[in-house]
C-alpha cells in the first residue's frame, strides 16, 4: 500500500523541526522555543507547523524525545556494544564526554541544561526531563553492577556511578562557561583514577 504523500512529508517537515529545536533548547532552553520561529526561521507556514505539534508543550516534549533519541546513538548505544562490567563503564563515560566535548548539541549537554532550567518547575515537562536525565543514570549504575558482580570493581555501585557522572556534568558545565578543552581532560584523568581504585585486585 503507497504511503500517503502528505504524511510523509509531514514526517519530514516534523524531522526537520525537531532537529533545530533540539539546536534551539540546547542553547535558549525549552522555555525559548515557539512554534513561530521555529516556521520563520526554517521558512515554514506556522499554521502547518502548529498542526504538526498543537501547543508549545507538545513541541518541547517532542523536542526532549527527539533530544534522547540523539543523545542515545552517541553515548547509549555504542557503550553497550562494549562487553559488559568494566569495559562498559569506561566506554560510557568516554563517549558521554566526547558527546559533551563534540558539541552534538551546540549548548553542550542537552540534559544537563534543560534539567537546571526546569529542575523546580513542576509539570509535564519537568517529568519529561526527569525520566530523560534519569535513563543515563540508571544506565550507569546498571552497568556498574555488572562491573561489581563480574568482580572487576570493588565498589559501591550506586556512589560509583553517581561520583562518574558528576564528573561528567562538571566538565560540561565549566568547558561551557569558560570554554577550552581542560575541564574534559582532567575530567577523563578523576574518571580513569577512580575507575583504577575500584578495580578489584584479586590476592
Amino acid at each position: 500500500m503507497p504511503v500517503d504523500g502528505r504524511i510523509a512529508r509531514g514526517d519530514a517537515t516534523r524531522r526537520l523541526v525537531l532537529r533545530r529545536a533540539v539546536a534551539l533548547a540546547s542553547v535558549d532552553g525549552l522555555a525559548g522555543l515557539s512554534l513561530g520561529r521555529l516556521a520563520t526561521e526554517l521558512e515554514l507556514s506556522k499554521s502547518g507547523v502548529f498542526a504538526l505539534f498543537g501547543s508549545k508543550e507538545e513541541l518541547q516534549l517532542a523536542t526532549i524525545e527527539a533530544a534522547l533519541e540523539i543523545f542515545r546513538s552517541h553515548v547509549v548505544t555504542p557503550a553497550s556494544a562494549v562487553s559488559p562490567g568494566l569495559p562498559r563503564l569506561r566506554a560510557a563515560c568516554e563517549k558521554w564526554l566526547d558527546y559533551s566535548e563534540k558539541r552534538v548539541f551546540p549548548g553542550g549537554c542537552f540534559f544537563c541544561n534543560v534539567g537546571a532550567e526546569f529542575d523546580a518547575r513542576p509539570g509535564r515537562v519537568h517529568d519529561a526531563v526527569a525520566a530523560a536525565s534519569g535513563s543515563f543514570a540508571a544506565f550507569l549504575r546498571e552497568t556498574a553492577r555488572e562491573a561489581v558482580a563480574l568482580g572487576h570493581v570493588d565498589a559501591d555501585p550506586e556512589v560509583l556511578a553517581f561520583e562518574l557522572h558528576a564528573l561528567g556534568r562538571a566538565a560540561n558545565a565549566d568547558a561551557m562557561l569558560n570554554g577550552g578543552t581542560r575541564a574534559y581532560e582532567l575530567a577523563r584523568r578523576a574518571i580513569r583514577a577512580r575507575l583504577a581504585g575500584a578495580h578489584f585486585q584479586s590476592t
